[in-house]
């Protein structure tokens, strides 16, 4: 597989999301993302979780549509800092070999500047941080790739 093309000062992201607007914005960002299950983390004393993932580049789909090429993903790390605890309610069960998809974040605020950060996955399971804030940051760490699928994400309204 042959790498798609990719200015690398214009298209890494590197995004940091401190409050439940900017959380929108990586969420739209990170919708149709997979993940292999093996590659999530919880460092419990550092309170960080971490995700490797690869997601689908929403921010390039018209540039490519326009330009007649492929469809692009790229390998990005979510790290989540301030993690209080971690809830995996519907993933308990799963095996080492389960591939994940995302589908949004969303944020139930608490008291003062805590809450509860979810990471809405396909298939009803949910990745649940109670957080002391948000402090969320979105960095592609790879080149960009052709999409394995050729094809965008499709979703109800797009139909």
């Amino acid at each position: 597989m042959s790498d798609a093309r990719f200015e690398e000062a214009r298209a890494a992201l590197a995004l940091r999301a401190q409050d439940a607007q900017d959380l929108q914005v990586l969420s739209s960002l990170l919708q149709d993302a997979v993940f292999p299950i093996t590659e999530m983390t919880w460092q419990k004393r550092r309170r960080r979780f971490a995700i490797l993932l690869n997601r689908f580049r929403w921010e390039d789909r018209s540039a490519a549509e326009a330009a007649g090429r492929p469809y692009e993903r790229a390998q990005a790390l979510l790290v989540v800092q301030d993690v209080l605890e971690l809830h995996l309610p519907g993933l308990v069960d799963c095996d080492r070999d389960t591939v994940l998809s995302l589908l949004a974040l969303r944020f139930e605020p608490g008291p003062e500047t805590t809450g509860r950060l979810e990471l809405v996955l396909a298939g009803d399971a949910t990745i649940a941080l109670d957080v002391e804030c948000i402090d969320v940051a979105l960095r592609d760490v790879s080149r960009p790739y052709r999409a394995p699928s050729g094809r965008a994400p499709q979703h109800p309204e797009d139909e």
